[in-house]
């Protein structure tokens, strides 16, 4: 939490208050469902909140934004974005139902009724929403053909609106041919730790 309120000094009580909240909550729920790998549980603020919240530093969305979270897992990145940006839509989507019901717990915890979950594979999605957001669930190229067919129209500021995808490794071979444009943001222009040395924040658009 130190390293959070570091990074981002402008977070309110509330928010540092939710944020706070999250490692009880997921240490409670991964005894019982193993969302999060053992190793990484220890590590939670640093590889899984902090990591996720490295999209605000690139992109902060206006009130009634709609976002997708695909391949959420535990809540990822979709449960720290909704604290952080509670004017925000947020539909957190899975194919594994023990996952979906740990994001719904937390959610309900922490009163977040900004977000909406679903406990499906994204070929059945057919809501359109003007961002999708996801951490590396697939090999980019696959991942753009299942989710484009979601993507609203429009743009929002500077941003039109896209994908934003949290990867790591060799992000141009992957790209080069999809026909989206993209921009990388790396990790390590905003967090000093090892962990985030060879991460970047990937923005997609058409």
């Amino acid at each position: 939490m130190e390293r959070i309120k570091r990074y981002f000094p402008s977070l309110t009580s509330l928010q540092l208050e939710a944020l706070g909240k999250l490692e009880a909550l997921y240490g409670k729920w991964n005894e019982a469902i193993n969302v999060i790998s053992r190793k990484d549980i220890e590590h939670l603020y640093e590889r899984h909140v902090l990591h996720s919240m490295g999209i605000a530093k690139v992109i902060s969305f206006s009130p009634g934004t709609s976002i997708m979270d695909v391949g959420t897992g535990g809540g990822f990145p979709g449960i720290p974005l909704a604290i952080l940006f509670p004017q925000v839509k947020f539909h957190l989507v899975d194919a594994t139902g023990k996952k979906i019901k740990v994001v719904n717990q937390i959610a309900a915890a922490l009163e977040l009724n900004n977000v909406t979950t679903e406990h499906t594979r994204i070929e059945q999605v057919t809501g359109k929403y003007d961002f999708i957001v996801s951490r590396a669930v697939t090999a980019m190229p696959e991942f753009i053909k299942l989710t484009e067919k979601n993507i609203q129209p429009g743009r929002h500021q500077e941003f039109h609106h896209g994908i934003i995808y949290l990867k790591g490794g060799d992000i141009d071979e992957e790209l080069k041919s999809t026909g989206y444009q993209y921009r990388t943001y790396p990790f390590s222009a905003w967090f000093k730790e090892s962990f985030f040395e060879s991460k970047a924040v990937v923005y997609l658009w058409k």
